[in-house]
């Protein structure tokens, strides 16, 4: 689903009119204590939106993780462009499976990539612990028009025949795991479809990043 062909429209759109309101949203509020010399972790980054916009604020640079290599091909052409590509390390693959093979990060963002992953204990669990300062995401609302709407989706998927599903993860549940790990919410924001939320590492404990 997500090959070349839909990574070069993307690209193109994102050069054309830059990120989405969510995304810019997101970046906005994971960059509000500042984001000079951070490092980041994008998880499902895609075309690379959140890294080029981190970049330009003054990242030291971090991690690209997406298991569609087209789109990794992507956000690496434009950071080439940028100048920048030798300081993203781009990582393919299962992301709950080479999660043991990446750097913690003081940024960590999942812009709606939890959505796309049946695990979500293992796929959030993962991104958090690997969290140094701030999380950021954004996931489904958790309403009944939405998981409606998403079982249309993977109702016409199945008819498809195509493996790709759609998942609408209780935000609770996801909150609940992000507190294992000694992260607590500091700003969250709701639209009709998205919840965006970013949490911080606490100093009451959780699990500890390994």
């Amino acid at each position: 689903m997500f090959d070349e062909k839909m990574a070069r429209r993307q690209l193109r759109h994102y050069r054309r009119m830059g990120p989405g309101k969510g995304t810019r949203q997101l970046v906005e509020a994971v960059a509000a204590d500042g984001v000079e010399g951070c490092t980041f972790l994008d998880i499902g980054g895609g075309v690379g939106a959140i890294q080029h916009d981190l970049m330009d604020r003054g990242a030291a640079g971090g991690t690209s993780a997406d298991a569609s290599p087209a789109y990794l091909a992507a956000a690496r052409a434009e950071a080439e462009t940028r100048g920048y590509a030798d300081r993203i390390r781009y990582v393919e693959g299962d992301f709950v499976e080479r999660a043991g093979e990446v750097d913690a990060a003081d940024l960590v963002t999942l812009d709606r990539v939890v959505c796309c992953y049946p695990d979500m204990p293992g796929l959030v669990g993962a991104a958090a612990r690997l969290t140094r300062r701030t999380l950021g995401l954004v996931i489904p609302r958790g309403t009944w028009y939405m998981r409606a709407g998403v079982a249309i989706v993977n109702l016409f998927q199945r008819w498809r025949r195509h493996p790709f599903r759609v998942y609408v993860h209780d935000p609770g549940e996801v909150e609940a795991v992000l507190a294992e790990f000694g992260l607590r919410r500091r700003h969250m924001r709701e639209g009709v479809v998205w919840r965006l939320a970013v949490f911080e590492r606490g100093g009451d404990g959780g699990r500890t990043l390994t």
